[in-house]
């Protein structure tokens, strides 16, 4: 069983759980606005510089999960397209292409953002977004699209699935009360901005 699920991580697929996903056909598009465009292979990706970052991602329905993600920063994948200078966001679409959601470049840039495919040296599973996810630890948890299909480079915002139905654009996580998985689901309380500790 997946360290994930072992902690009775949440599971929740907006657009329906995908089912079994075949990782080694797994295939990244990456368009827009580059002098690169690329599909990349899950062999492609794995060959690409890896990066672990210890972090948590937070979820808008108030839990938070902390451990080692594994993966490709997105400013690593921004340099191989040869990102151009008019890109200001990146968005993600899920498969099947139902899930989209947008991030600002800036917050892409930083070094927690990744395209992540493992936990905790774990290979991450459909339930937690595998093979390939967005992880973007500084935002609400819907900004870090599963199961990750596409980017695109853009020089406007699109608000994306839960955006249009009523989420807030900028995602940013709020103070208040959270469950930390790490600990069983203890109620605790957060700060405002990227979860690092609880308070």
């Amino acid at each position: 069983m997946h360290k994930l699920a072992k902690m009775n991580t949440p599971i929740f697929w907006a657009e329906g759980h995908p089912g079994a996903l075949n990782r080694e056909n797994w295939k990244l598009e990456i368009s827009g606005l580059c002098d690169k465009p690329t599909i990349l292979s899950w062999a492609d990706l794995q060959n690409l510089p890896q990066t672990t970052v210890e972090a948590r991602l937070t979820s808008v329905t108030r839990w938070s999960v902390g451990g080692a993600w594994t993966g490709v920063l997105l400013s690593t994948l921004l340099e191989h397209v040869k990102m151009q200078p008019q890109c200001k966001y990146l968005r993600f679409w899920s498969v099947g292409e139902i899930y989209d959601t947008s991030i600002p470049l800036e917050i892409a840039l930083l070094e927690r953002s990744l395209a992540a495919w493992a936990f905790d040296g774990e290979l991450l599973t459909e339930d937690y977004g595998g093979p390939l996810r967005a992880f973007i630890p500084y935002l609400w948890g819907y900004k870090s699209a599963k199961s990750m299909v596409k980017i695109q480079l853009m020089s406007y915002y699109i608000p994306g699935f839960w955006e249009l139905r009523g989420y807030t654009d900028i995602a940013e996580i709020e103070a208040g009360a959270c469950r930390d998985i790490n600990d069983g689901g203890v109620l605790k309380r957060i700060p405002a901005g990227e979860v690092v500790d609880f308070i």
